[in-house]
């Protein structure tokens, strides 16, 4: 096993050797293993915003068996589905990839102003399929959330006690929050650490703008001299926040955007030391050839190469 990979799972002391032993098989798959880096596929979306907003741009990806061969030919270190779309391709993809099954989904078909996932797959399924690693989403800000910190315990003590990875989703959303706060660099440094309290191993947070919504962060920031003009520097900011950077954490690609838009994006995450990406619109909305070339350009990028 390479140096920075034994590196990152020392910071895991706490964990038992079925999880570390999982962590492992992210960290050293694809064309990134090795090397602490990190591009994952999710594909929730279909439930998040449904199969017509998600899956019409390029129709072929309304297959879930589209997007297991995507990962895999792209040379990701995992992918992330609900329990349904991993159930329809977990057989015939078995030990291809590392699985992330997302144990939680919201549907788009009301307006929740603090919305609450609800509880669609469990660590027996995840266990049952194969899996590396469970996801959950919580919404920091919401009125629901305390519903969805105390769930995400009970799973997460569930899950490591079965030796899988547990990755958080973490969404700042609710009624108190402003729309651009929701992206807002104090408020997505308080995500990762929100997420790394409540236990998980890798982090998935939104890439920070460059704006405060909190008044007391704000004046901490001033005071600081906190310097936040480019992304890279509000990346440090957020990997600060997570532990120092000891817990991996990963950065959101959003609604698809043009390529360069992306990549320049991607290069801001590396730069600020990020571990990673986790890309599902940008990815597979594109037709399958386009898809593969974007993918290759951002694992490049990781890997110092472009």
């Amino acid at each position: 096993m390479k140096r920075r990979i034994k590196e990152i799972l020392s910071w895991y002391g706490s964990d038992n050797p079925g999880t570390l032993t999982n962590l492992a098989r992210i960290l050293n798959h694809g064309k990134l293993g090795g090397t602490g880096k990190l591009v994952i596929l999710p594909v929730d979306q279909g439930v998040e915003h449904g199969p017509g907003r998600t899956y019409v741009p390029n129709p072929p990806s309304f297959d879930p068996r589209y997007h297991f061969e995507l990962a895999i030919e792209a040379g990701l270190n995992a992918y992330a589905a609900p329990l349904g779309f991993l159930e329809a391709g977990a057989r015939d993809y078995a030990g291809d990839l590392p699985l992330i099954l997302k144990l939680n989904n919201r549907e788009n078909l009301s307006s929740d102003k603090d919305p609450l996932q609800a509880v669609t797959g469990s660590v027996e399924a995840a266990l049952r399929l194969g899996c590396a690693a469970i996801g959950y989403t919580v919404y920091p800000g919401s009125m629901q959330r305390v519903s969805m910190y105390e769930k995400l315990q009970a799973l997460t003590e569930e899950a490591k006690r079965h030796g899988l990875v547990v990755v958080v989703w973490s969404y700042p959303r609710g009624s108190d929050i402003s729309k651009d706060g929701e992206t807002a660099l104090d408020v997505s440094a308080y995500a990762a650490q929100i997420a790394a309290q409540l236990g998980a191993h890798i982090l998935k947070v939104k890439p920070p703008a460059d704006c405060v919504e909190q008044a007391e962060a704000k004046k901490v920031y001033e005071k600081a001299g906190l310097q936040t003009a480019t992304l890279a520097q509000r990346i440090e900011h957020v990997m600060n926040s997570a532990f120092d950077g000891r817990r991996i954490t990963i950065f959101s690609g959003g609604a698809a955007r043009g390529t360069e838009e992306v990549l320049e994006e991607i290069r801001g995450i590396r730069d600020g030391g990020g571990f990673g990406s986790i890309m599902g619109r940008n990815a597979f909305q594109r037709e399958r050839s386009e898809a593969l070339a974007l993918l290759d350009q951002v694992v490049k990028i990781y890997q110092g190469k472009l």
